[in-house]
């Protein structure tokens, strides 16, 4: 079973054809990272596929691809602005896991309390969050350290049947993404030096945290230990940090 690899194949093509995508270097071994858990007849193959592509106002594109069978299929799609654009983040977090399906899918803003930054980011997906929602409702409570890395028409669903990811959340996932790239193309870069701070610092604030409580720490270290996860997670996942540094280097 592979439930979010059309949510892959979709974005990849839509990217293509909107964007003059280039590669983005994927650290050595965390292109394909493959581990056997398990035993007897819960004996369960899974496999992390890696992918990443950057653009001229696009620092980041990723994707890491989780394929563990009916119970573990992961997508997470995060697309990162450069630092002299002023868009959110792209953020689409698709889990299935033996409990059942975890939706998040948002534009995740810079700067989520500015009025000017609501009207220029969210105000303009906010019908098509609530055409969604019909059919996708909240997911319940989420950490409250959270909230400030969230947009008002932040998706968070936990979807009850296969059917309704495939259908639903796909449906809402090509909606976010197309005006997600709507946004792209009209951004412009930002020449103000205080902006660009403040653009750096909310970028780092946003990296560091979601490094921090990645949720997906555990599951990785239970695969393919703790010393590959931590390096995936902050030398490729969210890997601003590093960038920095060996720039100042």
């Amino acid at each position: 079973m592979t439930l979010y690899q059309p949510f892959l194949d979709y974005a990849i093509a839509l990217l293509q054809e909107r964007l003059n995508l280039q590669p983005y270097a994927i650290p050595q071994g965390f292109e394909s990272k493959q581990a056997t858990v398990g035993k007897g007849k819960h004996h369960q193959e899974v496999l992390t596929t890696s992918y990443a592509y950057q653009t001229t106002k696009l620092r980041q594109i990723r994707a890491a691809h989780v394929q563990g069978g009916n119970s573990l299929q992961v997508l997470n799609f995060v697309i990162f602005p450069h630092l002299n654009y002023d868009l959110p983040f792209f953020g689409a977090d698709l889990v299935t896991l033996p409990g059942g399906h975890l939706i998040a899918l948002d534009m995740q803003p810079l700067f989520r309390d500015d009025l000017g930054y609501q009207a220029k980011y969210t105000q303009p997906i906010l019908a098509t969050f609530h055409a969604h929602q019909q059919h996708l409702p909240w997911g319940g409570d989420f950490p409250e350290e959270a909230q400030p890395f969230f947009s008002p028409a932040f998706l968070w669903t936990r979807p009850q049947e296969t059917e309704v990811v495939e259908t639903h959340v796909f449906a809402a996932f090509i909606d976010y993404l197309q005006a997600y790239l709507d946004f792209v193309d009209q951004a412009q870069p930002i020449t103000d030096s205080k902006y660009l701070a403040d653009i750096e610092q909310a970028q780092l604030r946003y990296l560091r945290y979601r490094a921090e409580k990645d949720p997906a720490r555990g599951m990785f270290t239970r695969f393919y230990g703790a010393e590959w996860t931590e390096e995936y997670i902050h030398g490729f996942l969210f890997d601003l940090e590093r960038k920095l540094a060996s720039a100042i280097r």
